[in-house]
């Protein structure tokens, strides 16, 4: 090559090509470790949230309440049994009051 402006024209034309290479090797290997953390992170959410609920589970059971959060219909009628007492009780006592207060006056 004689002509310096053909030279300087193909040197310019090498380096373009070069740091076009190394751009796209660069941007598919940031692109692959994001994918790899992404992966790596879901798995690590997903073992963590097993992990939870198996010790939510495992308590639960040890306490003797079965799956926690979840009633079963004979807790949720005790429950309401004695709801139902209690008012019972309450309104017989407003009773027992109010006759009370009928005969002190």
């Amino acid at each position: 090559m004689n002509n310096p402006l053909v030279q300087a024209f193909f040197v310019g034309r090498a380096v373009a090509e070069v740091i076009n290479e190394r751009l796209e090797v660069s941007i598919t290997d940031a692109l692959s470790d994001l994918g790899k953390l992404e992966a790596e992170l879901t798995q690590q959410m997903r073992q963590f949230t097993q992990e939870v609920l198996e010790r939510a589970n495992r308590a639960a059971e040890a306490a003797g309440e079965g799956v926690p959060g979840g009633s079963s219909s004979a807790d949720t009628e005790d429950v309401q049994a004695t709801i139902d007492e209690l008012r019972a009780e309450i309104a017989l006592l407003r009773n027992e009051l109010q006759r009370y207060r009928s005969s002190s006056v």
